[in-house]
């Protein structure tokens, strides 16, 4: 017997023929290891020669191996027997060999089978000239391996794309793993990679060997091929080694640990290498040789139903490491460790994080620590007016190693009612009560004098209340379901001396069509809208099958005249607010449209215009966007420099598995929207272009990049890579 299977496959004497297993009854099972349950439609017996022959749903049963034939010859003397047409033997282990001609022992243990065909449980097949069964091993001659489909959507036989041809091919089910000798991968027909040592796991288990190469060209580094590595440790625990070879530089080296067990799972990722770096600071400078390398790792544990542990760590040799190795692109590595509880009413968390800068320009000594970052949130039920009220407490505790230092704590309590008018109105009530209590220290290494505060112990007690009517109409309009809510928010707040407290996490102020109706519009805690005033908008939304519109407009109107602590360029400024809305459109799975804006509340002109759309269908589609700042913000503040970009993306599906796709990032700022620009409105960041081929089991694919903007060592110019993964191999 021979073969490598899992229950329920099918076998064939090629990739495409058909085969249909035979459906009898059980066999009996038999009382002893020596003695053959046998069932069988009718039966000879020629008492000269001691041949027993069976036929019509022929089935054997001994010792765990199963036989199942047209027709089986069994030589009671010599022990052989002989099984012809649809033949299928299943061993204790579940692997079922098929085909129509196979010789086996009388245990049903060894044999041997000409012309087989194997489907694995998992997607592959296996088809060999000739193989045998030895002590439960089996060995296949000329075989041939695939995990591609062998017909087409038509039904029609079909070559697979790729397949794996050995002349020797052998299978262990105790270590689950197939071997190859002198093997060779065909693509789409053509001998591609000579295998020599070929070796994979079978079935879904997985196991180590060598991944699929990854090769790509850029100007930085040259010819790069990365060889991954897999080792399998444990069921819950495995190792990738990736050796990177350059042509122009030095070897790098990769390594990736993940380890998942019943309470939570994390990872390691970690790159080193030595080479020649120079300064971004200083690009005219000599490169220097040194150590440069990078780490990620992230991991969480869940302790109980409510206490769970996280962090990670991100943190790089240089600020151009991982641009020049084309690891990613953050501007940032953030590095976190957080405790939290979480029940139904209840969340608690003690939290710190670290800040790694990679912009070229930042000061590291300016970027901030926090540790630690408590907050605690209770909600409950108001037993007296009804409603829901959140009683909060934070404390915050930021240090720099050369600037601002700042600690915060703070405890508030919030009251939300809400509730239906008997004409349809729903009206929600809040009320919102806070004391802070601030010390801050090097107040004057903070270059923005509006986020300095004042130096030493600070306090400040916060109150507001606001009142939010929404007036919902309904109805049916063109085939659809139309609804049309005006909205009107009124909150009344005193002044609080803001400015004297120091500003951390409250610097980028924008006003938006999220943020429209907040009760505190800054972004932050440090920083609390003191102004009383009236909010005034529009909802819309239109639906019917297919179709989807939704759209809200806006602007608020600041009741008091005291001067606002929002600075110019955030739409909040003067007493009326500028204009904010967005409109949001789909039909079905093949547009989605979704438009921002903000106008000046004065000349009407557009301070905010973002377009975000996307049409087509998964294989073939475009992606615009564009965003337009011109707010005329400070330079100083901090997120509110204007600037112009246009974003464009798409895929061409041009034949069944084969598209081209490509993206391109422009800069369009100028003087206009960035007066300190010296750039001519078309400066482009990087392109994109690429073909790829990807089916049931092979993704084939080949990227050409242009980077146009350069970062220290990490140059500007062209990258090729390609992409190449074959599906169904078990590694």
């Amino acid at each position: 017997m021979v073969g490598i299977a899992m229950p329920g496959v099918a076998v064939a004497q090629d990739f495409n023929e058909p085969v249909v297993p035979i459906a009898a009854p059980d066999a009996p099972v038999p009382e002893s290891e020596d003695q053959i349950g046998f069932a069988a439609d009718t039966l000879t017996y020629d008492d000269n020669s001691g041949v027993v022959t069976a036929s019509g749903n022929v089935q054997l049963l001994r010792d765990g191996n199963r036989l199942r034939a047209d027709t089986v010859v069994w030589d009671r003397n010599s022990g052989k027997v002989e099984a012809i047409g649809n033949v299928s033997i299943t061993d204790p282990d579940g692997n079922i060999a098929y085909g129509d001609k196979v010789d086996v022992t009388d245990t049903l243990k060894d044999g041997v089978v000409d012309n087989m065909l194997v489907v694995l449980d998992s997607g592959g097949r296996l088809a060999a000239a000739k193989g045998n069964r030895t002590n439960g091993v089996y060995v296949l001659d000329h075989a041939a391996y695939t995990g591609c489909a062998v017909e087409d959507h038509d039904g029609c036989p079909k070559e697979p794309t790729w397949q794996i041809k050995a002349v020797k091919v052998v299978y262990n089910p105790q270590r689950a793993r197939v071997q190859y000798t002198n093997a060779t991968i065909e693509l789409f027909g053509l001998p591609l990679i000579p295998l020599p040592g070929l070796s994979h796991p079978a079935g879904e288990g997985g196991g180590s060997g060598l991944l699929v190469p990854n090769l790509r060209y850029d100007r930085n580094n040259g010819l790069e091929v990365a060889l991954p590595y897999y080792f399998k440790l444990a069921p819950n625990r495995d190792v990738t080694v990736t050796p990177h070879l350059y042509s122009d530089v030095l070897p790098m080296l990769e390594g990736n640990y993940r380890h998942l067990w019943d309470r939570g799972a994390y990872q390691i990722t970690g790159y080193a290498t030595y080479g020649s770096r120079r300064s971004s600071a200083n690009p005219t400078a000599s490169a220097e040789k040194d150590f440069r390398g990078y780490i990620d790792a992230s991991g969480g544990m869940q302790l109980s139903p409510e206490w769970s542990l996280a962090g990670s760590i991100r943190a790089a040799s240089d600020r151009t490491f991982l641009r020049r190795y084309d690891i990613n692109r953050d501007d940032r590595l953030r590095s976190t460790l957080s405790a939290q509880r979480i029940s139904q009413n209840s969340y608690f968390s003690v939290a710190g994080w670290a800040v790694q800068t990679m912009r070229i320009g930042d000061s590291q000594g300016q970027t901030p620590i926090a540790l630690p970052l408590i907050d605690y949130r209770l909600r409950l039920a108001d037993p007296l007016l009804g409603g829901q009220v959140q009683v909060q407490a934070n404390s915050l505790a930021i240090t720099r190693t050369h600037g601002q230092d700042t600690q915060r704590a703070f405890s508030s309590f919030e009251w939300n009612l809400r509730t239906l008018t008997g004409m349809g109105q729903e009206l929600t009530f809040t009320t919102f009560l806070r004391g802070d209590l601030y010390h801050s220290g090097d107040n004057d290494l903070t270059s923005t004098a509006s986020y300095r505060g004042e130096p030493g112990w600070q306090a400040r007690g916060i109150a507001a209340a606001a009142v939010d009517m929404r007036w919902p109409f309904m109805g049916q309009f063109l085939g659809g379901i139309q609804r049309i809510t005006p909205r009107v928010q009124m909150v009344a707040a005193p002044h609080l001396a803001n400015l004297r407290l120091p500003n951390e996490d409250a610097r980028a102020v924008d006003l938006e069509d999220s943020n429209l109706f907040s009760l505190n519009r800054f972004s932050g805690y440090d920083r609390f809208e003191d102004s009383s005033r009236i909010t005034y908008g529009l909802d819309y939304s239109f639906t019917r099958p297919g179709w989807s519109v939704e759209a809200n407009i806006g602007q608020s109107y600041r009741l008091d005249r005291r001067p606002a602590i929002l600075p110019d360029g955030t739409g909040l400024s003067d007493r009326m607010s500028d204009i904010v809305g967005r409109t949001t459109v789909r039909f079905r799975d093949f547009v989605a449209f979704t438009h921002r804006f903000r106008l000046d509340k004065d000349s009407l002109s557009v301070r905010r215009n973002e377009i975000d759309a996307t049409v087509g269908s998964r294989s073939t589609y475009a992606k615009v966007s564009y965003l337009r700042l011109n707010r005329n913000a400070l330079a100083s503040l901090e997120d509110l420099g204007d600037r112009e970009e246009l974003r464009l993306g798409g895929r061409v599906q041009f034949a069944r598995f084969w598209s081209v796709f490509g993206s391109t990032v422009v800069d369009l700022t100028d003087a206009k929207e960035d007066p300190t620009s010296i750039a001519d409105g078309y400066e482009p960041v990087r392109h994109r272009l690429g073909v790829a081929y990807e089916d049931d089991c092979l993704t084939l694919g080949v990227t050409w990049r242009r980077d146009y903007i350069a970062n220290g060592d990490a140059r500007r110019g062209n990258s090729f890579q390609l992409r190449l993964a074959f599906r169904n191999l078990g590694i």
